[in-house]
């Protein structure tokens, strides 16, 4: 005698399995909300930089007496601060001003960054102890200190905070650098490199630089954020462009004295200096996931 066992027909339960596999991937490769609000914003702040009559025609230092301290509408979306200007237009043309300085500032800290750390995780020893504990040293004082501690010794001004800025970014990138240079140099194509008789300079051209600046694009969108909020901060005190300049740490400095009765002066350029940030660190952090491997 044969018994036949018939399974139960379970389209419920067999579907699930078959839907949900695919359905993983697909959220995976899903554009996050945040991540596209972040690109048109700083796509925003780069036309403003690029090209800033283009959303703001009018003059950002033209005064208008008869508009002081003048609150938002119609004509001036911003209203107006304590000599009559357009904050709008302020602030719009002042995007070139601070991502100018943060820019500036970045490029420097990546250059001296990746020299510092490539010397260091190829020299000797002695030399490489030398250059981690001076940047360890540095590394010590809040970027913020560190960048006043150089502008107190060459004075204020644009150029001497744009490289303050620099130096003040410049020990994280050169550890990170470092690091990714002592990784390489004990790969086995780095030593049978060294074995068959290639010239320093071009093993640090052709072998070590290219993977050692994986992580630079990630650090680099990242610090323009740390450099715009940092320079920022620094005008805010007087130690960079100075009125009437369009810049958002100058407005925020010029209009704090009214932000009882002009609200918009000084919150405004807080928040375009706000929103810039949080959209480079959501930048950044994507590239990080994507240098990672993950894919989240």
């Amino acid at each position: 005698m044969t018994m036949t066992v018939t399974l139960p027909e379970s389209p419920g339960l067999l579907a699930p399995a078959l839907t949900s596999t695919p359905a993983r991937p697909a959220r995976r490769r899903g554009v996050r909300p945040g991540l596209v609000v972040a690109g048109a914003y700083l796509a925003l702040v780069l036309l403003a930089a690029a090209w800033p009559e283009l959303i703001a025609p009018g003059d950002p230092l033209a005064a208008d007496p008869l508009r002081v301290l003048a609150p938002p509408d119609a004509t001036h979306w911003f209203g107006t601060d304590h000599l009559g200007r357009d904050v709008w237009t302020r602030v719009v043309h002042g995007a070139r001003h601070s991502l100018a300085i943060g820019a500036a500032a970045t490029g420097i800290a990546v250059t001296a960054g990746v020299l510092v750390g490539l010397l260091a995780g190829l020299a000797h020893r002695l030399a490489d102890e030398a250059l981690s504990r001076s940047l360890d040293a540095l590394s010590a004082f809040p970027m913020l200190l560190l960048a006043l501690l150089f502008i107190a010794i060459v004075g204020p001004g644009t150029a001497s905070l744009t490289i303050a800025i620099g130096i003040a970014l410049l020990p994280h990138l050169a550890r990170v650098v470092r690091a990714q240079t002592l990784l390489v140099r004990r790969a086995g194509y780095v030593e049978q490199a060294v074995a068959f008789g290639l010239s320093r300079p071009r093993l640090v051209l052709r072998h070590v630089l290219p993977n050692v600046v994986g992580p630079i694009p990630v650090l680099a969108v990242i610090g323009l954020g740390d450099a715009i909020l940092a320079a920022s901060g620094l005008s805010f005190l007087g130690m960079g462009p100075q009125p009437p300049s369009p810049e958002w740490g100058a407005m925020l400095s010029e209009g704090r004295n009214y932000l009882r009765v002009a609200w918009w002066g000084t919150i405004l350029p807080g928040v375009a200096v706000t929103l810039t940030v949080i959209s480079l660190t959501v930048l950044g952090r994507r590239l990080q996931r994507r240098f990672d491997g993950r894919e989240d």
